[in-house]
């Protein structure tokens, strides 16, 4: 089925790099400025809000879900633009999942990097809040790898994804949704299908990550 580019293995592989992709771009709309200015700046609270925020690194998926199908069910606050049960919805669960985690991460790259520049770039008159655009810069190449941990998370999540998005086929369905159904209903060889192809692109992420890594240790050398 792999081999074959069966079309209901590609429909739900296609559909699952959208929603993943997607999502990480959303949450590194937030989470990168957020971990960025946690690093550099210092106010009332901020111990406080980093414990929070590795708290929601371990955030279970099922409970993301539940909160986000209370926020998008006919009955909740927004319940009225009809984003249940849609790929929206798997989007802004997945990402809601990730930005803690690309915002711990971030922060943890960018201290080190703060600590080691801060006082040349004050001398060029930059204080900490304009010295995250140059941070986020030279760190791009760690930073990418942060970004590939979060897909890696998206990718491989299914609690909250199926609570939001109801495993529809055609329409909802997602890798790893298809293989939990797929397992119960007793159809191996489509769930192995999927099994082989997440695998294949959990691996090649790690691969990545760690070239990239690889990549910014010459360049700091």
């Amino acid at each position: 089925m792999v081999a074959t580019a069966d079309p209901a293995v590609a429909q739900i592989v296609l559909l699952s790099l959208r929603v993943s992709l997607t999502a990480v771009a959303v949450a590194a709309l937030v989470g990168l400025p957020l971990g960025a200015l946690l690093a550099v700046a210092r106010f009332p609270g901020r111990g406080g809000v980093i414990v929070v925020l590795n708290a929601l690194m371990g955030l279970p998926p099922v409970v993301a879900g539940l909160l986000i199908y209370l926020l998008l069910s006919r009955s909740g606050p927004l319940g009225s633009l009809g984003l249940l049960f849609t790929p929206t919805a798997m989007v802004i669960a997945q990402a809601v999942l990730i930005t803690p985690i690309l915002a711990a991460l971030t922060r943890g790259v960018l201290e080190g990097l703060w600590e080691e520049y801060a006082e040349q770039l004050r001398s060029f008159g930059a204080g900490p809040w304009r010295a995250v655009p140059t941070l986020l810069w030279d760190g791009r190449f760690m930073l990418l790898t942060v970004l590939l941990a979060g897909f890696g998370r998206a990718a491989a999540e299914v609690g909250a994804v199926m609570v939001v998005g109801g495993n529809i086929e055609g329409f909802t369905r997602v890798m790893t949704t298809a293989i939990a159904l797929e397992t119960s209903k007793g159809d191996l060889p489509l769930a192995l299908a999927l099994g082989m192809v997440l695998m294949a692109i959990v691996v090649t992420v790690n691969a990545l990550a760690q070239g990239l890594r690889d990549t910014a240790a010459r360049w700091a050398g």
